[in-house]
């Protein structure tokens, strides 16, 4: 079975091509990938399937359908890092032409725009419910098409380990570093923390931008361990997430 190996702010991906629809994608075939001593070792596996071949994605206006899952091999509705990937995977086998694509999930179709450095994606509208508790701290409920909690800290390494007793929820910790410049750690419901997310640092500017009152439309700067992404949360309600997007290696699982 052909694979390849990307990431986008070091959440890693595993990448399976399958353009005729007929891979297995079981639990343990994912999780078995995802091992990072007995495996290859990655946040998720990338599907990456014609629309056609989805039966859940029928209508979607979109060539390739990204089925993800998440490392103990459970289905998620979206990644926001992950889709950049996929997208750059598209571009660089040839599937896609550099610029603007479409990429169907289940959360969606997703526009994407990919150039040499970066890649750009559209996550759709964020949807804000009513405030939750967090382990006693209050937080911020956002749907990015996968949910999240935002909570607000000090300081994001003062922390420690990250052990949220929501397991069923993204939940994002926040410190605020300047203007337009946040400081983020996530622990990601399926996985643990992970280095980066992208759908978990639109949700924090969200977040961010109702805490403190500020306009819609300007681009925020999300420091992650893995990196930096740029959030713009627009006055349509639509949330963009811009950042890097690498393939890294390609080879084959033997199992």
């Amino acid at each position: 079975m052909r694979f390849l190996k990307g990431h986008g702010t070091e959440n890693d991906f595993v990448l399976l091509p399958d353009p005729d629809g007929s891979l297995d994608l079981t639990p343990e075939l994912v999780r078995a990938l995802c091992d990072r001593r007995a495996g290859l070792g990655a946040d998720g596996v990338l599907r990456v399937v014609p629309t056609s071949k989805v039966p859940e994605a029928a209508g979607q206006d979109a060539t390739w359908f990204m089925d993800y899952r998440n490392a103990d091999g459970s289905i998620a509705e979206m990644c926001g890092n992950g889709v950049r990937v996929f997208a750059r995977y598209l571009v660089t086998e040839g599937l896609a032409a550099e610029g603007e694509l479409r990429v169907g999930t289940r959360g969606g179709v997703k526009g994407v725009v990919v150039n040499h450095e970066d890649v750009t994606v559209d996550l759709g509208e964020a949807v804000v419910g009513e405030p939750i508790v967090i382990d006693g701290l209050p937080a911020t409920f956002v749907d990015m098409g996968n949910p999240h909690a935002v909570v607000h800290v000090a300081d994001v390494d003062a922390l420690g380990e990250l052990h949220p007793q929501r397991k069923d929820l993204n939940v994002e910790y926040v410190e605020d570093v300047e203007p337009g410049h946040l400081k983020m750690r996530v622990h990601e419901r399926g996985v643990g923390e992970t280095r980066s997310c992208g759908t978990g640092a639109c949700a924090a500017v969200v977040a961010t931008v109702l805490r403190l009152g500020h306009p819609r439309g300007s681009a925020y700067t999300v420091d992650v361990p893995g990196g930096r992404l740029v959030v713009t949360w627009w006055e349509d309600g639509h949330v963009t997430l811009t950042g890097p997007a690498v393939l890294v290696a390609e080879g084959v699982w033997i199992g």
